[in-house]
């Protein structure tokens, strides 16, 4: 009973330490992709022609959409995909904010150059996923398949 108060004291100081940490959003990188966070706006919905010489507007034309915004149970994540004719050109994450959850970022920077590489190979939504990335697979999945609905892609 002497070191009941001592117990006592000890666990309020600890909880109040834990209370009191505060996290905060990071910005990560893949690879050498462009930086991904979070955009300061809306997640963009409708497509957004990409930039190309000449007046050409049918169907060959290149042409880009921003998926939904997933929930990934780690955050959110949204995929931008270019198509050009009946061809996938380019997939790339066009926001990801994963509230700088340190090992979420780790999994997102090993996983989704590889859920990209798929995506093109695929030249669908059909992935295979990658081991260890459940969750950031089906929501790039769900996000991508969403960006190739708006631009009526297979």
């Amino acid at each position: 009973m002497r070191h009941a108060p001592l117990v006592i004291a000890a666990t309020v100081a600890g909880l109040a330490g834990v209370l009191s940490f505060h996290t905060g959003s990071a910005k990560i990188t893949l690879g050498a992709t462009a930086p991904v966070a979070a955009p300061p706006g809306p997640t963009p919905s409708t497509s957004v022609p990409t930039k190309r010489s000449g007046p050409s507007t049918g169907p060959s034309a290149a042409r880009t959409a921003v998926g939904a915004a997933v929930n990934y149970s780690y955050g959110d994540l949204s995929v931008s995909a270019t198509v050009s004719g009946t061809k996938l050109t380019n997939v790339t994450v066009a926001s990801i904010d994963d509230g700088g959850n340190f090992r979420s970022q780790s999994i997102d920077q090993q996983s989704i150059p590889l859920l990209e590489q798929q995506a093109l190979q695929a030249q669908s939504a059909n992935l295979q996923g990658v081991s260890g990335a459940s969750y950031t697979s089906a929501g790039f999945e769900q996000s991508l398949q969403s960006a190739l609905t708006k631009l009526g892609f297979k």
